[in-house]
């Protein structure tokens, strides 16, 4: 079992915080998400700018709109901001109605992570890169290069996943890499869709085409050297497990939060589940017979 951003639906989304509660909650890995500051600084933040549904100011009002990329500003400047409560007046609130605030987080860096978790903790860290908007971020090999300079100052390579949509950046991990895993992450829906079936190569393959894999996003995903497949998981299927597994790939589904879907996942004999919820998945797993690691 891994806790998505922490404990989103407990505690405040990527903060030291909100980590802590999932690991007290016995959650051994931690799922999270990386930004780079305009000095390099691996940061850890799911939105490439500040967003104002979780982000106050330092006179502690709400931030009106988006704010600036993360890669435009210094560690020390994101400091000033205060990501320990979601805005309540936001629709994103809505979602996560049992999430306890905790007035004074800051963006932490990945070293700060690490540190706070322990040597047992492992990780699922994702690079956050859109081919559709490069201006965001840094280019994904650089994106890729700094986390992996920062997993092997912590030493923390074998404990560590590196998962993306991009693949682009993942390849780039590998290249620098090989003991690091990679997590190919997938998602098919009508909102957000980066397989993009019979529309040629999509941008977010790193090049792969699927067509020259029989259509099959697992045999892809093994293309692409990951370890693991994460889809989204209504995207999941007795027979995509199957394959996947058979080609020696695990399956981590994101990010369910149901628990009969978690049950339906378990008994399709996934790898894992990425949840915003590790209560909820903790009696589901121990009905199963199964520990969250």
């Amino acid at each position: 079992m891994q806790g998505h951003r922490g404990a989103r639906g407990l505690a405040p989304e990527n903060t030291l915080a909100g980590f802590k509660v999932a690991l007290d909650l016995g959650v051994t890995t931690l799922e999270t998400d990386l930004a780079i500051t305009r000095a390099d600084e691996v940061m850890i933040s799911h939105d490439p700018a500040l967003n104002p549904d979780i982000t106050r100011g330092p006179d502690g009002q709400w931030l009106a709109a988006p704010g600036p990329a993360i890669r435009t500003l210094t560690a020390d400047e994101l400091r000033r901001y205060d990501i320990g409560r979601i805005n309540p007046a936001s629709k994103y609130a809505q979602q996560f109605p049992e999430q306890k605030p905790a007035d004074g987080q800051r963006f932490p860096t990945l070293a700060e992570l690490f540190a706070m978790a322990g040597p047992t903790t492992r990780f699922n860290i994702e690079i956050k890169t859109d081919p559709g908007k490069p201006d965001l971020t840094p280019d994904p090999a650089r994106f890729a290069r700094l986390t992996v300079e920062a997993i092997a100052k912590a030493g923390a390579a074998g404990r560590s996943t590196v998962q993306s949509f991009d693949w682009r950046g993942l390849l780039e991990v590998k290249k620098l890499a090989p003991e690091i895993a990679t997590g190919c992450l997938t998602i098919e829906s009508p909102n957000f869709d980066t397989v993009r079936r019979n529309a040629g190569p999509s941008p977010w393959l790193a090049g792969l085409d699927l067509t020259q894999h029989g259509g099959s996003v697992p045999r892809l995903a093994k293309a692409a050297g990951c370890a693991v497949w994460s889809p989204f998981w209504r995207n999941v299927s007795a027979d995509n497990v199957k394959e996947a597994q058979t080609l020696g790939l695990k399956v981590v589904p994101w990010t369910v939060n149901v628990p009969a879907e978690m049950t339906r996942l378990i008994d399709l004999g996934v790898d894992g589940l990425i949840t915003d919820y590790p209560d909820r998945a903790l009696p589901v797993l121990a009905v199963k017979g199964l520990k969250s690691r």
